[in-house]
């Protein structure tokens, strides 16, 4: 099951298990502090969303273009994770929600520089023909850090502290522990090719990369932040003491299921499996748009967690097999970019969709454009081959 699963590859999933660990005790808590401790609305929790991830993006895009000419990529790797370590917790220190906004933002900015190193450095690190199965490998732990976390906040908030603060203060321990395993155990790859050209925007790579970038930063516009599912569940009963064990619950989806459709699309190609996470993805929204009780949020909640895992580290994979190995950390910063330049409108004009014509709307928009995205990549980018060695010969 984890054969072609290398030492480095393990160390950043627990890396990232521990990371997430970490955010996960804040994140599904996170809107309900704005709104119901610091008093902010939906359209506020939009703009923290779409300012934090959009900063990141564009960090990314930069971070990766550097990787590709540095020898180090750890550095890089280790600088993001120690800045997201550091600033997380101060959440729990927070007066107002222009407070959340700020920290929440630096966290991010730790997101930014390591994402594109981190995901350039495991296809340094494993042979072609796994790739789908390393990225599954490394999404799944991070989704059972995602499943860990909100387990220990609601252990800590229904035995051992009363205040969500507190919750954030202690997330500070995981966070530590990630960049740890970063200092003692990931190690350098050897790479024989280095980018010389001159860092600059005009990288952007040509030909089905170039559309296929395209085409996910569409699908990002209709995919806002998650928060507001947790927004949809508070508004549908469900009570603030089980909204950890629904997020734990989503997570545990996305953690089964990243991994075996990971190692399938090393199999049968990449793009059919996208194109079936993006089709999940529109009709969970539909369904959002129009649920009614809170068990139909939990049976939604299990259904777009398979979007997940269908697409996460499939995204990853199908955009290594294109890229140049020699600008293998650019074209990970600009699919990262690609996302987050979407993410900030994306998430903004729910919240104001939300905030102006309630709670169906924004989801029927982001159904279109997910059911629109899944249509142009089947028209407009050719599909990768079953075995990803020779999909980098193409």
């Amino acid at each position: 099951m984890f054969k072609g699963i290398t030492g480095n590859v393990l160390i950043l999933g627990l890396v990232s298990f521990f990371t997430d660990v970490s955010s996960e005790m804040i994140y599904p808590l996170l809107p309900l502090f704005l709104t119901g401790v610091l008093g902010a609305g939906p359209a506020f929790l939009g703009l923290i969303e779409g300012v934090a991830e959009s900063t990141s993006s564009l960090l990314k895009l930069f971070s990766g273009i550097v990787s590709d000419r540095v020898r180090r990529r750890k550095q890089l790797v280790l600088l993001g994770y120690s800045i997201s370590a550091l600033m997380r917790p101060l959440i729990g220190f927070a007066g107002s929600a222009w407070t959340v906004l700020v920290i929440r933002t630096g966290d991010r900015v730790g997101k930014g520089i390591r994402t594109s190193p981190r995901d350039a450095l495991i296809a340094d690190s494993v042979d072609p023909s796994v790739r789908g199965k390393a990225y599954g490998f490394h999404r799944s732990m991070d989704h059972a850090g995602a499943l860990v976390g909100p387990l220990l906040a609601t252990l800590l908030l229904s035995y051992f502290v009363t205040e969500l603060r507190t919750v954030f203060w202690l997330a500070a321990i995981p966070g530590l522990i990630a960049v740890l395993l970063i200092v003692w155990k990931v190690s350098e790859t050897e790479r024989t090719t280095f980018a010389k050209a001159p860092v600059r925007l005009s990288l952007l790579p040509a030909g089905p990369l170039r559309r296929y970038l395209l085409i996910l930063f569409l699908f990002t516009l209709g995919n806002s932040s998650d928060a507001f599912l947790l927004l949809k569940a508070g508004t549908l009963g469900v009570p603030i003491f089980r909204i950890p064990l629904l997020w734990t619950f989503f997570h545990l989806v996305k953690m089964l299921s990243t991994m075996p459709f990971g190692a399938l699309s090393d199999r049968i190609g990449r793009r059919a499996v996208i194109v079936a996470g993006w089709c999940v993805y529109s009709l969970s929204y539909l369904g959002y748009a129009f649920a009614a009780s809170e068990w139909q949020i939990w049976l939604l909640f299990a259904f777009y967690g398979l979007f997940f895992g269908l697409t996460e580290g499939v995204e990853k994979a199908y955009l290594a097999d294109m890229a140049d190995p020699a600008l293998r950390g650019a074209a990970f910063g600009w699919y990262n970019f690609a996302i987050g330049a979407g993410a900030f409108p994306a998430s903004l004009l729910f919240g104001m969709i939300w905030q102006r014509f309630g709670g169906v709307a924004p989801f029927l928009f982001g159904a279109g454009l997910a059911a629109l995205s899944a249509l142009l990549l089947l028209l407009l980018v050719k599909p990768s081959a079953a075995t990803p060695g020779r999909a980098e010969q193409q």
